[in-house]
């Protein structure tokens, strides 16, 4: 009865009432998509490597060992021996390995030696894997994939040679010009650090810092293959030409390498794994789960997103101060609508209801269109979305999205008291007279 009642009521003034009902849509939606964007965004974060259960290297910091495999963001302080890397592929908990060595640069992107291990385990997001968009991977010691982002930024193509230099500065005056990598294939936007890193099979980075010769050794060798590239003139061992399975990029042994990713057969025995890594003395590793470092460094950046949710609740907050003012300057209007409610029997509770479920109404009826309309948009933006690694995944509103709208409702009875009083304090004397 007196919601038809407050219906009615709200269409006499619809003009005001839309308007207010706009203010507030407008202000949910912004609320919920700071906290939708929020919490994908810290999803997203948080997987921007999955798949990997161990990071392993020197001894060093959480955060450096996790900042400088996965975001390309400084490098370790020392490097992993080649016989640490034998012992840990020959662990029988572990399942694959991918090896990383850093340290170099072209044109201020961060240059990453690996193998090819890396394109088939290295995983992102909801464990997708990366793909090859042009190209193949890596075809011969001397060949390189680059991220998308590099090659939109340096116009590079399949084919093109590069040169890379030592040094993680912007300007480097020790490059290695005598070693020129071809670009074999570029790996499709994934939207993590993947698309700005240059990556280097581990033989032609240790032959690009050697020199003109490698000495060999039985730890340190090549397939014949590999070894007949070298020697062949460059024309002659075009990528375009090779394939990759001819080209075994496991099978050189570098001296060391910076960092190495580690895929176990059993994720449960992470933490065992760890442990023996960590208490190791000879040589001292460090391991890290990439999960618990990701949180840990997703805490810290936790302010930015109290700030952007905090901004948001004020706007949600002005937006239902402005429905209790439309209430209370609508007052003076009702006055003859609330001396006839009287005379038919409406108590002044009756009337601080009334106004109380207008509010509520309103409200109510906001956080439903805001809900469809930010489902709506996510849906649209989604595409977009993912080349930034923001995967949006189902369902989009969870428990932070219920609290909000609770919340939103709560405020709303708050802010309505004002003029639902004044409502009751006109109900005591009103009388048809003062129409």
């Amino acid at each position: 009865m007196l919601s038809t009642i407050a219906i009615e009521s709200l269409k006499r003034r619809k003009t005001t009432a839309l308007l207010t009902l706009l203010s507030i849509t407008i202000s949910i939606s912004l609320l919920l998509c700071v906290d939708l964007i929020r919490g994908q965004v810290k999803s997203s974060f948080t997987r921007t490597v999955s798949g990997v259960d161990l990071i392993v290297g020197a001894p060093s910091g959480q955060l450096n060992l996790l900042l400088s495999s996965v975001f390309n963001i400084g490098t370790p302080t020392q490097g992993i021996d080649y016989q640490s890397l034998v012992s840990l592929k020959s662990n029988k908990q572990v399942s694959w390995i991918i090896p990383l060595s850093l340290g170099d640069t072209h044109k201020g992107f961060r240059v990453v030696g690996t193998t090819n291990s890396f394109f088939d385990h290295f995983k992102y997001g909801d464990m997708q894997p990366l793909v090859v968009s042009e190209g193949t991977v890596f075809t011969h010691s001397l060949s390189t994939v680059i991220g998308s982002d590099i090659a939109t930024a340096l116009g590079y193509q399949v084919g093109d040679k590069i040169t890379i230099s030592h040094g993680l500065g912007n300007v480097s005056f020790n490059h290695h010009d005598e070693h020129p990598f071809t670009v074999s294939g570029i790996i499709k936007k994934t939207g993590t650090p993947v698309d700005k890193a240059v990556y280097v099979t581990l033989q032609g980075l240790e032959e690009a810092h050697a020199g003109p010769q490698i000495p060999t050794s039985p730890l340190r060798r090549s397939t014949p293959r590999a070894q007949d590239l070298l020697s062949e003139p460059e024309h002659e061992h075009d990528e375009h030409t090779i394939k990759a399975d001819l080209y075994d990029s496991e099978a050189f042994s570098p001296q060391s390498v910076s960092v190495v990713m580690l895929g176990l057969k059993h994720r449960v025995a992470a933490l065992q794994l760890q442990y023996q890594l960590n208490q190791s003395k000879a040589p001292p590793l460090t391991a890290i789960l990439p999960g618990m470092a990701l949180a840990e460094l997703w805490q810290i950046m936790g302010n930015v997103e109290a700030l952007l949710l905090g901004l948001s609740s004020l706007i949600v907050v002005c937006a239902l101060i402005g429905l209790a003012t439309m209430l209370l300057a609508t007052m003076r209007e009702r006055y003859h609508e609330i001396a006839v409610l009287r005379t038919i029997g409406a108590g002044p509770f009756t009337l601080l209801l009334l106004i109380q479920i207008e509010a509520m109404i309103l409200t109510l009826c906001s956080a439903l269109i805001s809900i469809g309309l930010v489902a709506g948009i996510m849906s649209m933006l989604k595409p977009w979305l993912s080349t930034y690694g923001v995967f949006l995944s189902s369902p989009l509103f969870g428990q932070s999205s219920m609290i909000i709208i609770l919340l939103i409702l709560g405020c709303t009875y708050l802010v309505s008291l004002f003029p639902a009083i004044a409502a009751y304090q006109r109900g005591l004397h009103a009388g048809l007279n003062n129409s």
